[in-house]
């Protein structure tokens, strides 16, 4: 049995070791995040929290269908509120920002949908109120109960580098159609993109597998 002075002076090197493990998982394989919006409901809920995959974007390999956390590409989102003047509580959020249990303020973030890879036409909408991709109507099981694809229309092909992103709640979602006047023409560079979402981890009621849903290649 080692003696208690023993573990004590090894306790540090433990500590030390656990947060350069955390950081080193946080910065290539998996990243976690709190979901603030209904943009991407039902497939998320508002305070779910997921778990992003990061390692197939060591490649940039992003498919259609995936679900993607991105930086925000353009200004999408308003200023983030500051932690607050409590030094206790801004050391701790800055700890937790530091090992990937909260996201880094000065980063802010958004979840949605792959609609369109580089090469892909996509307009909006047909006849029969759906998308076309590739010339393909297309059904997508994912939108969220009610609503249309869109209510805006759009004819845009997505170019090399960038995705076209949508939220499966169409009706609440400032996606790719809003931000079409901006550098990136509403597109998001892959180089923003940090992960795929593989599941929802909490809360427990809401924990499941998030699959890849590609309508073209069903």
């Amino acid at each position: 049995m080692p003696k208690k002075g023993s573990l004590l002076k090894e306790l540090p090197f433990l500590v030390v070791v656990a947060l350069i493990t955390s950081l080193l998982i946080k910065t290539f394989l998996v990243q976690f995040f709190y979901i603030p919006s209904g943009s991407m409901e039902n497939t998320l809920q508002v305070q779910d929290r997921v778990a992003v995959n990061k390692v197939p974007f060591v490649s940039k390999s992003i498919d259609r269908g995936d679900v993607v956390v991105f930086r925000d590409p353009e200004n999408w989102l308003p200023e983030m509120i500051d932690y607050g003047t409590n030094k206790y509580i801004t050391t701790a959020k800055s700890a937790l920002v530091a090992i990937g249990v909260l996201p880094n303020p000065a980063k802010q973030y958004l979840v949605k949908r792959v609609v369109g890879v580089a090469g892909d036409r996509i307009i909006c909408c047909t006849k029969d109120d759906k998308l076309s991709i590739n010339g393909v109507e297309v059904d997508e099981p994912y939108i969220f109960a009610g609503n249309k694809p869109s209510d805006m229309t759009f004819d845009v092909t997505v170019p090399e580098g960038k995705i076209w992103v949508m939220g499966d709640h169409r009706g609440a979602s400032a996606d790719s159609r809003y931000h079409q006047e901006d550098i990136n023409k509403g597109f998001v560079p892959v180089s923003k993109v940090t992960g795929r979402v593989v599941a929802v981890i909490w809360p427990f009621k809401n924990i499941t597998y998030v699959p890849k849903v590609d309508v073209l290649n069903k």
